[in-house]
């Protein structure tokens, strides 16, 4: 089987990549240094753990699994933290990434699937984000990705790295069948910790901001199931091992459904889907928070053939809440 190297694939997101790899007849190996993954959503494949940092420890996974292309998962992603703590992301996300870029090349491996994030593109309001929409991010998190892209593009230059590049948001949902879930300490995202307050996991749930220039005061965002998310990764990587990969070896695609949804219509949403009632206090703005981030997916759905079925809120919540009620994984 061929092999593909998923750094973060024990978290959330690269853990059902993982998974999505296996069933398309890949071989995923997970590479994590577990610092906000879990071992027990390594399931699908072999796993190494080690940091991105540590360039002859990615050299000996390079050398022994001998991967087709590179995944690359593994990030800092907390706004907050990026805007107090910028340098920790300069070095955690751009000092690694680009140790990761030097040890595939040096290993012959010149296929690389990035995810990025349109917190590159910073707050454009009232904008369906594409592929050529400027990029303003507003924190050191959607700056360290969108020098990532660069630093992507200028391997592609330099050394003939083809890279596919996806820009989402906010992910939701998990796997249907139970394998794997979205499940962090501490918890950030928006839905699990609607689901933590339902159940009693939290006191309440705070939302951050309630005086916005949107309808209901609350930031919007688009969702995408991470089923959906996932299956657009696997594509990313067959349009590149098929060589179809256009603009000189480089290629971004936005994954969004163009429909945003508040704070408070994903909170009435995840009421309706549990039949239960949602405790809540409301709290300043965070900074770094755009108002409004909704992405459209045309290209990815013209050229990779992406279908986003899954990415309505209801089954979003619906599978979320599934996997939330089955514990998440041992602490």
């Amino acid at each position: 089987m061929t092999t593909v190297l998923v750094t973060g694939g024990a978290g959330y997101i690269g853990s059902h990549a993982c998974k999505a790899l296996r069933e398309a007849g890949f071989t995923p190996v997970t590479y994590d240094n577990l610092c906000t993954g879990w071992r027990d959503a390594v399931k699908f494949g072999p796993f190494e753990q080690g940091d991105l940092m540590d360039r002859a420890r990615l050299d000996q996974v390079f050398a022994t699994h001998k991967p087709v292309a590179v995944m690359h998962f593994a990030a800092l992603s907390q706004v907050g933290e990026a805007m107090r703590e910028p340098g920790k992301y300069w070095r955690g996300n751009v000092g690694a990434s680009l140790s990761l870029i030097e040890a595939a090349l040096a290993a012959g491996v010149k296929n690389f699937v990035f995810s990025s994030t349109c917190a590159t593109y910073g707050d454009h309001d009232g904008v369906v984000l594409d592929e050529n929409t400027a990029q303003t991010p507003l924190n050191a998190y959607g700056a360290s990705k969108r020098a990532i892209e660069d630093m992507l593009k200028d391997f592609g230059v330099s050394d003939g790295l083809r890279s596919v590049i996806f820009r989402y948001f906010n992910v939701a949902g998990a796997d249907p069948e139970g394998e794997v879930g979205e499940f962090h300490q501490p918890e950030t995202h928006l839905i699990p910790l609607i689901l933590d307050a339902i159940d009693g996991r939290r006191a309440a749930l705070t939302i951050h901001g309630t005086d916005y220039p949107t309808p209901d005061g609350t930031c919007i965002r688009d969702y995408v199931h991470v089923m959906d998310l996932v299956d657009a990764h696997v594509l990313g990587l067959r349009h590149l091992l098929a060589d179809r990969v256009a603009d000189g070896g480089h290629e971004i695609f936005c994954l969004g459904t163009g429909n945003g949804f508040s704070v408070r219509e994903v909170i009435e949403q995840s009421k309706h889907v549990t039949n239960r009632p949602v405790p809540m206090t409301e709290g300043p703005r965070r900074g770094g928070d755009a108002v409004k981030l909704v992405s459209g997916s045309e290209k990815a759905v013209a050229v990779l053939g992406w279908n986003p079925a899954r990415s309505n809120m209801q089954q979003m919540v619906a599978d979320a809440w599934r996997w939330h009620q089955n514990g998440g994984y041992a602490a």
